[in-house]
């Protein structure tokens, strides 16, 4: 099966995740793309391969005879697509030779460049894109395929030299609970590459420091007639919050490095109300600082109302993974001699979000992240560049070979 056509396959698969169930994986259709590639890995020869109760899938590519003590590497990419957009029905659409001008999605919807500059970049490439009604979900079916058309690859040309690798596919990355079951022992790779980022040649081995809040606010309600003095509205205290925190520190204002606060939430009457922000920074000290503003921030909103009105739960989620990858640079230097062995310039920046390798990183399994040509994820205008899949894919089996020397 070719890269292009087990891309679209996978595609086909509806594997949202869920925030709000309280199972694991978070839908069950998840389930049923993992147990597919489970299929898929022992008809192409690939040994333990596994699928465990919380829908874990593993395989082994067995090393060549003489590289049997190299280290163990391993791909891990995640199944699920995000839930803020459907990924059913997707219909992809395929322009070859992209010419640089705007892309129709539908009748009514067109990707232009004006708004999404980046595609001048793609100039030449063929581009799997949606009809503008769901997502594509190259994020990460993409980083799937291409594995999978490694491992292929791999099996079929026996000449290759490499050591052990492993394969995990991993559900409910989207909603951050990914890893949360993942047995790093079973596992057994020395170190792995998370195949989940998204322009050609993006190699991420720093990414956010990120916590969760959410603010619940009892208001009281009273007839808006006789209210003053008396009403607590408990949607204009969560307002009120909000302003509070820095406009500057908010994502459509930041880049690079620069950390944020997100409100990604806010639900509520006169009498009740909730607010939810993500707090992320890269930088530990500043992380820590963000999330202390935050708690001043709502004890002073508790002096003022009085207590009972606001209530904070505030959780960390993960850590940057510098300070576990920076100690193996190997990890680091093989993944850019293997990108510019299959002509792509390495381009090392942070990770403006997260990755199930960060947290892997810091359960043991040193876990950098790698391109897979993906763009625009979590929305309808979602496209990837099969020509760049290509070089993701040759990236993987390159770092296969590398690591046996």
């Amino acid at each position: 099966m070719d890269l292009k056509e087990r891309f679209l396959k996978y595609v086909s698969f509806d594997t949202q995740s869920s925030e709000e169930s309280e199972t694991y994986p978070s839908t069950d259709k998840q389930l049923v793309l993992l147990h597919e590639l489970a299929n898929e890995m022992r008809a192409l020869g690939l040994q333990e391969v596994s699928t465990d109760r919380f829908g874990y899938t593993m395989g082994t590519i067995p090393a060549t005879p003489g590289c049997e003590n190299a280290p163990v590497v391993g791909f891990i990419a995640h199944v699920d697509t995000s839930p803020d957009m459907s990924g059913k029905d997707v219909k992809p659409r395929t322009v070859e030779n992209y010419d640089g001008g705007d892309i129709a999605l539908n009748g009514h919807l067109t990707m232009k460049v004006a708004d999404f500059p980046e595609l001048k970049e793609f100039v030449g490439h063929t581009l799997i894109h949606t009809d503008g009604t769901t997502l594509l979900g190259a994020d990460d079916k993409a980083g799937v395929a291409e594995i999978m058309t490694a491992a292929e690859y791999l099996m079929a040309h026996p000449e290759i030299a490499h050591g052990k690798i492993r394969i995990g596919f991993t559900p409910d990355e989207e909603v951050g609970r990914g890893v949360d079951h993942f047995d790093v022992a079973a596992f057994g790779a020395d170190f792995a590459y998370t195949v989940d980022g998204g322009f050609e040649g993006e190699l991420e081995y720093e990414n956010f420091n990120a916590a969760g809040a959410k603010i619940e606010i009892q208001g009281r309600n009273v007839h808006p007639g006789y209210a003053k003095d008396k009403m607590i509205n408990a949607i204009e205290v969560a307002c009120e919050l909000n302003g509070m925190l820095p406009a500057w520190e908010r994502p459509e204002h930041t880049e690079g490095y620069d950390g944020f606060y997100h409100c990604v939430g806010l639900n509520g009457t006169v009498e009740k109300a909730s607010v939810s922000y993500i707090i992320r920074d890269h930088d530990a000290s500043k992380f820590e600082q963000k999330k202390v503003y935050l708690h001043d921030c709502v004890a002073l909103l508790a002096k003022k109302y009085g207590e009972g009105v606001l209530k904070l739960t505030l959780k960390d989620q993960y850590y940057n993974m510098r300070k576990m990858v920076e100690p193996h640079p190997q990890v680091i230097d093989k993944a850019l001699e293997a990108m510019r062995m299959a002509g792509v310039v390495p381009i090392v920046r942070p990770i403006r979000g997260g990755t199930d390798g960060a947290r892997l990183s810091f359960m043991g399994l040193p876990c950098p992240n790698i391109f897979t040509g993906g763009m625009n994820f979590h929305g309808k205008f979602e496209y990837v560049s099969l020509t760049t899949m290509h070089k993701a894919m040759q990236t993987i089996i390159n770092l296969a070979q590398l690591w046996a020397k």
